[in-house]
């Protein structure tokens, strides 16, 4: 068994995750030792490098894709909401978490680079997966900004105060601003996949995806109708949030993961 199959199917890929997988374990362990500039600018070296390895799996002949690169995608998504964040919000640390995620993520691409697809049934199925995806990465990057206001919340109540915490209503309010939008993109792959269902004259197929997307979608609408009606905010809202990217990961990483991994089925 060839225990990284990038290395025989798709050289470039392999080469460029590997890179890549190297930056975030430098990152990792070389940020306490930076500044707050120096450590920017390795994460947006490696930011790069993560990018042109999805690039290069992603617009190879046949295109592979499966959970790790779903994964990929989606870790890849989230650090540039942080880039984007960090200019922002100077005092917004989560370099560590995110490059020990990177270079995990990376190595799962390696062993687990995807199915092959020859062909696909519409040329709008990308349109389909890059909403789902992008739902995925604005509902990973709420978990993110979760984390962190619970971090917060905790060094508050216990007298800690610190100049790299963020305020903790503006955790509060990008949070939501998040699984709104990740909402309304989750909602749009739905529609999106009950189309391509109509389409190809076929019945809207009842599989574990479906029913956890459909958790998920439920889930994050209660969220924002509470936090609407009822004013949902500290431990509830964040409870709520974390069963619903529960239910998203399982949609479709989750079932992958089994078939991929478990199944041994592409």
């Amino acid at each position: 068994m060839n225990l990284f199959p990038q290395l025989a199917s798709n050289l470039p890929a392999a080469v460029l995750s590997t890179l890549a997988a190297l930056a975030y374990a430098l990152v990792a362990w070389a940020h306490p030792r930076l500044g707050s500039l120096q450590a920017r600018a390795l994460l947006a070296i490696t930011w790069g490098l993560h990018l042109l390895a999805l690039l290069a799996g992603l617009l190879s002949e046949p295109v592979r894709f499966g959970f790790a690169p779903a994964l990929s995608v989606t870790l890849w998504l989230v650090l540039t909401v942080y880039l984007v964040e960090s200019r922002l919000y100077p005092q917004l640390r989560a370099r560590w978490a995110l490059a020990l995620m990177g270079a995990a993520v990376m190595l799962l691409v390696m062993i687990f680079p995807g199915a092959e697809h020859p062909t696909l049934p519409s040329v709008w199925m990308p349109l389909h997966w890059a909403l789902g995806i992008a739902a995925y990465g604005l509902i990973a990057a709420a978990v993110v900004h979760a984390w962190l206001m619970q971090r917060a919340e905790r060094a508050m109540r216990s007298g800690v105060t610190s100049d790299t915490t963020m305020p903790l209503l503006t955790l509060e309010r990008l949070t939501f601003r998040f699984v709104a939008a990740g909402f309304l993109l989750l909602s749009l792959t739905l529609l999106a996949g009950w189309h391509f269902s109509e389409l190809l004259n076929q019945r809207m197929v009842w599989n574990h995806k479906t029913v956890f997307s459909l958790l998920a979608w439920a889930t994050m609408g209660v969220l924002l109708w509470g936090r609407w009606r009822l004013g949902w905010r500290g431990r509830t809202a964040v409870r709520t949030l974390y069963v619903g990217a529960g239910f998203l990961l399982l949609a479709y990483v989750g079932s992958r993961f089994v078939l991929e991994v478990l199944l041994l089925r592409p």
